[in-house]
């Protein structure tokens, strides 16, 4: 015997929660989506920038020479003032270049020309030795230029820069 089907009732799907949605999407991906500008849609190249982060690192306690660039109390005149802070390097670079007794100081004031002979006679007896440069923060950038020009030409082209914390 047959049984007795019953008859279908249709179901009603209510689409404004769905058009809504749609819509809401749409605004999102046109709002975050990033269009190429022409300059960019015509650049045939790609630029890889490097990974850069500040170094908050101590300079080393040994093995580094220093650069002093600071303005002269007694003239008032800018000057370049060199350490060495292994003492047994100094006294070697110091007769390298044939100092007198009264130039073997810990810190030399000197100018362009010896502050290369300087760095070239620093790098050959140790070659492990950093560099960094002490500057007075009231000189011109065209000083600290200067002392940079000094350093890449003595092929030191990694150094640091001495600056206080910020408080």
């Amino acid at each position: 015997m047959p049984k007795i089907k019953k008859k279908r009732l249709g179901f009603v799907i209510d689409m404004t929660p769905m058009v809504d949605v749609t819509f809401l999407l749409l605004t999102f991906f046109m709002f975050t989506a990033k269009f190429k500008t022409e300059a960019e849609a015509e650049q045939k190249f790609v630029i890889k920038r490097p990974y850069a982060s500040a170094d908050t690192s101590k300079l080393p306690d040994k093995d580094i020479a220093i650069i002093k660039v600071g303005i002269d109390t007694l003239t008032g005149d800018t000057s370049y003032y060199y350490t060495i802070v292994n003492e047994l390097q100094r006294r070697q670079v110091y007769e390298n270049l044939n100092f007198t007794t009264e130039q073997r100081k810990p810190q030399v004031k000197v100018g362009l020309d010896l502050l290369d002979q300087l760095i070239m006679q620093t790098r050959i007896t140790g070659p492990r030795t950093r560099f960094a440069i002490d500057g007075d923060r009231r000189i011109r950038y065209k000083w600290i230029e200067d002392a940079i020009d000094v350093l890449r030409k003595n092929n030191a082209t990694a150094f640091n820069f001495v600056t206080e914390k910020r408080q």
